[in-house]
């Protein structure tokens, strides 16, 4: 009765380990799509070289757009502690093409699923 829990219990164990796994590349996939698509809007990456620079990349929002500030202008600033260890910043300009193209994807992965062919999937009733 033992063995069978142990095997059980490891069973789980090694889902969650997976299940966590797939989780974690999913998350790298999008990292690499939204830090693609903004290299071509026009934002500039720079590498943490130094351990100060890692520390305060650290201490950023991650994987997300937000304003920053500098000298009088808006700059947009994404960060990556965690995949890529950079730092994406963009012009306002450069954030307004990113949000263009982010636009287009959207309308692009609607129509995509609009075309799809809805039939193959047989009745869809009765609604309650």
């Amino acid at each position: 009765m033992t063995t069978r829990r142990g095997l059980g219990a490891a069973t789980a164990l090694v889902f969650a380990a997976s299940l966590m796994g797939g989780c974690a590349w999913i998350s790298t996939q999008g990292a690499i799509s939204s830090e693609r698509s903004l290299a071509a809007a026009g934002f500039q990456m720079k590498m943490a070289t130094t351990a100060e620079q890692l520390t305060a990349l650290q201490g950023l929002k991650q994987r997300q757009l937000f304003p920053k500030d500098r000298d009088g202008e808006v700059r947009w600033v994404y960060a990556d502690a965690g995949y890529c260890k950079c730092i994406y910043v963009g012009s306002q300009k450069a954030y307004g093409r990113y949000q263009r193209m982010q636009k287009k994807e959207q309308i692009a992965e609607a129509q995509e699923a609009a075309a799809m062919n809805w039939g193959m999937w047989g009745a869809w009733g009765p609604w309650y």
